[in-house]
């Protein structure tokens, strides 16, 4: 049923039954996949605003799309595993298995050889997209996030929360150009000129040049950002944020430009269509949202809509706003339903991985830990892939004491059965 006045075109833009994680936009401008946190891609036709297939093959959140040189597509999930696809067709041309961790990023060589892939197994997997064994690239000690083909295609660059860029030359013996950043690093993308942008959980968005030297710096928000996007005439960069705003950055100036604000949610995924003026973003709302980003304005009329505050009673409450940003994947009451993440509800005194009707990871079932006050502040002081290893959590630590406190005092009342 659709409401009065919404056309079914328009309507299909809500086809997901969760977040938004990844998007991708074909070279014509004409196709969009995207995928979600519901465990399926979407393929979409953005002449007609509708959904032309929905590829169903991954057993988790599919975190990474990408089209390939062929016209096919390849989705990344949260089980480690790396499906081809071709348009049309209801199962996977070729399935790609040897992460032993998430796959949290995709890209594929511009020769349309080589699908690259980062993991939170800590490694990057170049895959011959002929066929054969992939090569593994070692060396990032925490999850790698972000990974990207540079401009001349002969070195890879990935992110990692590990706090380092590496540089890996695609031929030869040589060891990769690691670079170390300040913060956490979430995503990387490429200009054609060569230089690198990259998306830090400090909320800033740095620029190397493309032999790995430091090449400015700019805050794009308060918040982490989580997904970057260069536009194709190289003008600007579209950084997203967990804390729901995507900032639109003059890369010439490395000044802010404008700022997107939609319904405050967490925007997973961004993506630049070949004009360089409209721009794609994938939220914790299950939208996929088509924005001016000359002028900061949202393109379609149902695309203005926005889901009612779960935090409205909560107004003026310090640690309700430090929960803004989890309420993509968490519900407080026990009459809510499980999202992304295990409802909240009671969840002080019990057992880590025992919530009813979620399913949880066996790594997380193997830990020895209670919520209390004291384990949910240290969840988010030393950051949840530190304290509960295995988990699809999103990284993102509360430096400030007095934030750690607001927040578990919130939950302390809002989670009471």
């Amino acid at each position: 049923m659709l409401p009065i006045g919404v056309t079914a075109a328009f309507a299909q833009l809500r086809g997901h039954g969760g977040p938004v994680r990844a998007l991708a936009i074909s070279s014509d401008g004409q196709t969009v996949i995207s995928g979600s946190f519901d465990s399926t891609a979407v393929r979409w036709s953005l002449a007609r605003n509708a959904a032309e297939q929905v590829l169903r093959f991954h057993a988790d959140a599919v975190n990474a799309v990408a089209w390939l040189r062929d016209g096919r597509a390849a989705t990344a999930g949260a089980d480690g595993r790396i499906a081809i696809w071709t348009s049309g067709k209801s199962e996977p041309d070729t399935v790609l298995e040897g992460h032993s961790g998430p796959v949290a990023a995709l890209a594929a060589s511009a020769d349309g050889a080589t699908l690259a892939s980062a993991s939170w197994d800590h490694t990057v997997r170049l895959w011959p997209l002929a066929g054969g064994p992939p090569r593994v690239l070692d060396g990032h000690s925490q999850n790698v996030n972000g990974v990207a083909f540079a401009a001349d295609g002969r070195a890879l660059i990935s992110v990692s929360y590990d706090q380092s860029v590496r540089i890996w030359p695609l031929s030869g013996s040589l060891a990769p150009t690691v670079v170390a950043m300040p913060t956490p690093l979430n995503a990387v993308a490429v200009n054609r000129d060569g230089e690198i942008a990259i998306g830090g959980a400090d909320g800033r968005v740095y620029w190397l040049a493309a032999g790995g030297a430091r090449a400015g710096e700019v805050t794009a928000g308060p918040r982490p950002v989580i997904s970057i996007a260069i536009s194709p005439d190289g003008a600007h960069v579209a950084a997203a944020s967990i804390g729901g705003a995507v900032a639109v950055i003059d890369r010439a100036t490395r000044s802010l430009a404008r700022t997107l604000v939609g319904p405050g949610l967490p925007v997973w995924s961004v993506a630049f269509l070949p004009d360089s003026r409209t721009l794609l973003t994938g939220g914790a709302d299950n939208i996929v949202r088509r924005w001016n980003a000359a002028t900061g304005e949202p393109i379609d009329r149902l695309l203005l809509e926005t889901t009612g505050d779960p935090l409205a009673a909560y107004a003026g409450d310090r640690g309700a706003e430090v929960f803004r940003a989890c309420v993509a994947c968490h519900t407080l009451g026990a009459e809510q339903a499980s999202k992304a993440g295990p409802t909240l509800a009671g969840i002080f005194s019990r057992r880590i991985a025992t919530a009813p009707g979620y399913n949880f990871s066996d790594a997380l079932k193997r830990l020895d830990i209670v919520w209390t006050p004291e384990t949910v502040s240290k969840l988010f002081e030393i950051g949840p892939q530190a304290y509960t290893p295995g988990t699809k959590m999103p990284e993102q630590r509360i430096g400030s004491e007095q934030d750690r406190a607001a927040l578990v005092q919130f939950l302390e009342r809002a989670t009471k059965r």
